[in-house]
C-alpha cells in the first residue's frame, strides 16, 4: 500500500490517497456539525499516522494518535457535552479561553520541538512541533464546538501546505490548501450558528 502511484501528475501512495479522501469527508461533516465526522477522523488519523511515519514527520505521526483519543472524547462531547448532557451547541471562547489556548500552544510547541530535536531524526523539528501543538489545540476546541477552532485550523493549514510541499507530500499539500478554504467556510457557518444558539 506504500508503493508509489501516479495521480494527475502527482506521485502518491494508497495510504495518502485514502487519508486524503477520509480527511475531506471529516472536515465537510465537521462544518455541518454531523457527529459522524468523528468516525472518519479516527480512520483518517490512523492512515495518516502511517503516511507521516514514512515521511519522518514524527510530531505529525504522534499527533494522529492524540487525534484518535481526542476524537473519541469529541464524539462524546458533541452528543452529550451540552447542558444537562444534551447535544453540545456552537459557542465562542471567552477571553480566558483565548489566553489559555495561546499559552498551552506555545508551551506544547516548546516541549514538542525539544523532543523532536533531541530524540528523532526529523529535519523539521520546530515547524513540526509548532504545528503539532496548534493542531492539538484546534482539535480540542473543535471537540467543544468553539468557533475559534476554525481560526487555528486556518493558521496551521496555511503553514502545513508549505511543510508538505517541502516533504514531497503533494497530495496532502493540496488537501491542506482545500482545508484552508473549508476552514473559512466552517468559520463563517459556525459564527452564524453561535449567534443562533442559546448560551450554555
Amino acid at each position: 500500500m506504500n508503493d508509489p502511484i501516479a495521480l494527475f501528475g502527482l506521485t502518491t501512495n494508497l495510504f495518502e490517497l485514502v487519508s486524503f479522501v477520509l480527511s475531506l469527508i471529516t472536515v465537510i461533516l465537521n462544518i455541518r456539525q454531523n457527529h459522524l465526522a468523528w468516525a472518519f477522523a479516527i480512520l483518517s488519523s490512523a492512515t495518516y499516522g502511517i503516511v507521516f511515519f514514512n515521511a519522518r514527520l514524527y510530531g505529525d505521526m504522534a499527533l494522529q494518535g492524540m487525534f484518535i483519543v481526542v476524537s473519541l472524547w469529541g464524539w462524546y462531547q458533541w452528543l452529550y457535552g451540552g447542558v444537562n448532557h444534551h447535544t453540545l451547541r456552537v459557542s465562542h471562547c471567552d477571553s480566558k479561553g483565548y489566553i489559555y489556548s495561546v499559552v498551552v500552544w506555545l508551551g506544547l510547541f516548546g516541549l514538542f520541538a525539544w523532543y523532536l530535536t533531541n530524540h528523532t531524526d526529523t529535519d523539521v523539528p520546530n515547524i513540526d512541533g509548532f504545528l503539532t501543538a496548534g493542531s492539538l489545540i484546534g482539535q480540542i476546541l473543535l471537540s467543544r464546538k468553539k468557533v475559534e477552532n476554525w481560526i487555528i485550523w486556518i493558521i496551521v493549514d496555511i503553514l502545513y501546505v508549505g511543510l508538505y510541499v517541502y516533504k514531497g507530500l503533494m497530495l496532502t499539500a493540496i488537501l491542506y490548501a482545500i482545508f484552508i478554504v473549508l476552514a473559512v467556510i466552517g468559520l463563517l457557518a459556525w459564527r452564524r450558528a453561535a449567534i443562533d444558539s442559546p448560551k450554555q
